[in-house]
């Protein structure tokens, strides 16, 4: 049986497209990372710690853990703690390109691969009228970098190099390769 490691919603839709049965279940690990860590390497040991978590309950299953972050110049944008910090991330972002870093780890067997995938995102310049109106809805308080590309956020975007679904969260192409589900 297929395991996702999340609580995500989005990820729980995406997952459907890898594998179309699969159970879900929350790690509830401290997410530890090191001083120093590259933020490249960030969500990839995240998703490791997340997937490990929950196959120690399940050592028959395929655990799948994920964790996508947001880097400007070296600065990590995870989820915005309050209105006021999203407001601050998508000020920063605006008019700029970053780049949405995904990990993704698999346990299969005692035995966890892991990998990260990379997407540049291109942001339009925002007002900040725009910026208060979106953040308003809600809508980026539960995303990293506070925004989702797939929803009302796509009015920020003004253009991305790479995967669309790994700024989503969760690259569903490179898992279904990961996984040796597609050639």
């Amino acid at each position: 049986m297929y395991i996702l490691a999340s609580g995500s919603p989005r990820r729980r839709e995406l997952m459907k497209l890898v594998v179309p049965e699969f159970e879900c279940a929350v790690s509830g690990c401290d997410e530890f990372v090191p001083k120093g860590t590259a933020p490249e390497k960030i969500p990839e040991l995240l998703a490791r710690q997340k997937a490990q978590a929950v196959a120690k309950d399940r050592p028959g299953d395929v655990v799948i853990g994920s964790d996508t972050i947001v880097v400007l110049d070296g600065s990590v944008f995870g989820k915005p703690k309050t209105p006021e910090e999203a407001v601050s991330m998508l000020r920063t972002l605006s008019g700029r390109t970053h780049t949405v870093y995904t990990g993704v780890a698999v346990v299969e067997h005692g035995e966890t691969r892991s990998f990260v995938q990379s997407t540049k995102v291109e942001f339009f310049v925002l007002s900040d009228e725009f910026i208060r109106q979106y953040v308003a809805t809600g809508d980026p308080l539960d995303k990293a970098g506070a925004y989702g590309i797939q929803g009302p956020g796509a009015l920020l975007v003004k253009g991305l190099v790479g995967d669309y679904f790994n700024v989503m969260g969760f690259p569903v192409a490179a898992v279904a390769r990961f996984l040796g589900l597609v050639p």
